[in-house]
């Protein structure tokens, strides 16, 4: 595969410099119909739109699956204080947001590398004592995991959630299991990890698209974006037991659109729905 090694895909070029390449979180803020993107950005949601007309749904089933699974930890999990990390630029919904409809108390650390991010961030929680953002690669846990930040604000004798939601699809590494593990050890019994990942079916149908976006994610200015399989994907959980996607199901991987959707799905997903997948795991 012609992707980057795991550490210059994290740390060679800084997720904001914007003459090297595009940012990630602006890509995604662009898929979202968001306003905080460069023409550099939108380039890659072009060129991938070449292959795959419907590439923006990418970035709404995992911002809906995202939701959903914050609702279910905070009310079903009693989850009081989340990790977040790789959150990308501040848009409606928030994880903070979303889980205090539930519990207004609820912690939050935002954690991310791309200076506009954490800018944009650090004024949107100015004022939240309960909500801090911490600049930090997701993708060296040992740094995010000893920043005084967050230990100071999450406490890790208690369950908490850790979310990669839409990150690790952009680690290029082949010792994603590892990186994963150091952050689990990290967990209390009864805490989550929550994850949703571009997906290779391995289906006549669908496996020939997915290879297609992501020769195209890598090549475009963004330069990341790894279509994994099922068995990499829950790779990413090891020792976890995973929830149930859904009734009457066993603990697996799903898509993200039919992880616990909010209701009766009335129109058929579309390919690149198809293609990103989600699991949320427990420390038992």
């Amino acid at each position: 595969m012609d992707s980057p090694k795991a550490s210059e895909a994290s740390s060679a070029a800084p997720l904001g410099d914007q003459s090297a390449r595009a940012s990630i979180a602006r890509v995604y803020d662009a898929a979202l119909g968001g306003t905080d993107n460069f023409e550099i950005d939108r380039q890659v949601l072009e060129q991938v739109r070449k292959v795959a007309p419907e590439v923006n749904d990418l970035a709404w089933s995992n911002r809906r699956f995202l939701g959903r699974a914050v609702r279910f930890l905070t009310d079903q999990g009693g989850i009081r204080q989340f990790l977040d990390c790789g959150s990308g630029l501040p848009t409606a919904d928030n994880t903070h947001q979303i889980a205090r409809r539930i519990a207004p108390a609820t912690r939050v650390v935002y954690v991310d590398n791309d200076p506009a991010v954490v800018a944009q961030s650090e004024a949107l929680l100015a004022d939240d004592e309960l909500c801090h953002v911490v600049d930090a690669d997701i993708f060296q846990p040992a740094r995010v995991l000893g920043n005084e930040t967050i230990r100071s604000h999450l406490d890790f004798s208690q369950p908490l959630a850790l979310l990669q939601v839409g990150t690790l699809h952009h680690y290029a590494g082949d010792d994603g299991a590892e990186l994963m593990r150091q952050y689990i050890d990290a967990l209390p019994v009864g805490g989550f990890v929550v994850i949703a990942h571009f997906f290779d079916p391995q289906t006549d149908e669908l496996s020939p698209l997915a290879r297609r976006m992501e020769q195209v994610f890598l090549h475009s200015p963004m330069r990341s974006g790894v279509f994994r399989t099922r068995a990499q994907i829950t790779g990413f959980l090891p020792g976890l037991d995973i929830v149930p996607p859904g009734p009457d199901r066993q603990g697996e991987l799903e898509l993200c659109d039919l992880w616990w959707p909010d209701g009766p799905r009335l129109r058929p997903l579309n390919q690149v729905q198809r293609c990103i997948a989600a699991a949320v795991g427990r420390k038992a």
